[in-house]
């Protein structure tokens, strides 16, 4: 069902300011994608896949309050068949659900040789980290994430055989519940990326499943002379009174 607090935070001046960021980075991100299937998991209140110019674009994930979701299923058993997707954006998902492996298990399991996978998550290394553990905390979105650190991301996406781009981040500035404490400390965002570029608030990384290719093996013969009767033609046999 849809999430009351997250519906909240996406209409609040924070949650506006961070997905700012993030839109034009994915849309950046997918913009040169192309093939036949897109999958959005997470986050259908907004399309992110909409400079993405593959024709079969769909949003994945459990049922939300304005219907947007074409496909409702849980994100760790995709109803999608091995090697048939192009394109998955993960937008805020890994942090929020108790079996991020498995859900990263499955991406990899879907996406064709060469498919690519775009994920966006809130930084621990930040003033952003730091404001899960002062109060009010609760239940409110996003603070009760388990937030992941890009280098573990990059780390997991590396063991499913992915190649891993660098990472990019952004959100610099606290995060600040109104519009107007937001604009105060926008001086941050030019100085955090000279000075502290992995202290963003958000990230996000792009990365590619790679598919080695299969080398045959021979088998090992003992030696030349036996490779040489093995593959020589069998004689015929001569009668008693020859041929």
């Amino acid at each position: 069902m849809s999430n009351p607090a997250l519906e909240r935070w996406l209409l609040s001046p924070q949650g506006r300011y961070a997905l700012d960021w993030e839109r034009a980075r994915i849309d950046e991100a997918v913009a040169d994608v192309f093939g036949y299937n897109a999958l959005q998991l997470g986050l259908p209140q907004i399309d992110l896949l909409a400079h993405n110019r593959i024709p079969f674009r769909q949003r994945v994930g459990p049922p939300a309050a304005d219907g947007r979701i074409d496909v409702d299923c849980d994100l760790r058993q995709l109803p999608i068949a091995a090697n048939s997707i192009d394109l998955v954006v993960l937008p805020h998902v890994l942090e929020f659900d108790e079996e991020p492996h498995q859900i990263l298990r499955e991406v990899e399991r879907a996406l064709i040789p060469e498919g690519q996978v775009v994920i966006t998550g809130f930084n621990p290394l930040s003033l952003w980290g730091v404001r899960r553990y002062l109060p009010p905390r609760a239940a409110e979105f996003p603070w009760q994430g388990q937030y992941l650190s890009l280098r573990r991301i990059k780390d997991w996406l590396q063991l499913l055989g992915f190649e891993v781009g660098p990472g990019s981040f952004g959100c610099y500035a606290p995060p600040c519940r109104t519009a107007r404490w937001l604009q105060r400390w926008h001086f941050m965002e030019g100085a955090g990326r000279r000075a502290w570029p992995f202290a963003g608030g958000v990230y996000l990384v792009r990365a590619i499943k790679r598919v080695h290719g299969m080398r045959l093996v021979r088998p090992a013969w003992r030696n030349d002379k036996a490779r040489a009767k093995a593959l020589s033609p069998i004689a015929q046999k001569e009668g008693p009174h020859g041929r």
